[in-house]
């Protein structure tokens, strides 16, 4: 009798692993890109990396190269922690009020930064405020950048509280792409929940490859 009773307790032993294995590998149905602006920031693009990381999820920062010339720290901290680091511009202009060359130069001396700081080149760019056009387009299309804007705006820059910003990035559909800004405590604390509705719904957080599309990290 001894040895079933061993044997049952051994076979409960190796069972729960492997109900626990089954349990993590849900599978995505679709992906959603979790984007931030406007950083590094001091003060929240640490905790906003910390946070994603514990969701185990990575998302896109679009960085401004004035920013990035003061907080290379952080820059790099952005890219070792596997998220992606996208231009944002130099000083945050409406970019559609600019000629050519001045575009150029917001576009081009912000490749320089986030290249020297975190050794990658960024193949994306987002435009500030989405402000876009022709001129723009071609300017960073001479860069080798995609621009990127969005299709949710969770409203975080418009003071919008984390229950809202949560609602709204969880409201998103497999493929679109949230806004949001490493510049705000309540877009930090949003993120666990953000992850955990998107997972019930299915969805993960992806990567925006070179054609703006959402696919897989």
């Amino acid at each position: 009798m001894l040895w079933r009773t061993l044997l049952a307790a051994t076979l409960v032993v190796v069972a729960l692993p492997v109900a626990a294995s089954t349990a993590q590998a849900a599978p995505c149905n679709g992906y959603v890109a979790l984007t931030y602006d406007d950083g590094p920031n001091g003060q929240f693009t640490r905790p906003l990396i910390s946070a994603l990381r514990s969701a185990g999820a990575r998302a896109t920062f679009f960085d401004l190269g004035r920013n990035v010339q003061q907080q290379a720290g952080l820059a790099r901290e952005t890219a070792s922690a596997g998220m992606w680091i996208g231009n944002h511009s130099w000083s945050h202009p409406y970019l559609t009020n600019l000629g050519a060359a001045q575009v150029a130069t917001e576009l081009a001396n912000t490749q320089n930064a986030i290249r020297s700081a975190t050794g990658q080149t960024p193949t994306l760019f987002r435009p500030p405020y989405g402000a876009t056009n022709a001129t723009v387009q071609n300017e960073a299309r001479k860069l080798g950048l995609t621009q990127v804007t969005w299709s949710v705006d969770t409203q975080d820059w418009n003071g919008a509280s984390t229950d809202a910003i949560v609602r709204s990035a969880t409201g998103a559909n497999a493929g679109a792409i949230v806004l949001m800004h490493a510049a705000y405590q309540s877009t930090v604390n949003a993120v666990p929940r953000i992850v955990q509705g998107l997972a019930a719904k299915g969805l993960c957080p992806g990567r925006i490859n070179n054609s703006g599309q959402v696919v897989a990290p």
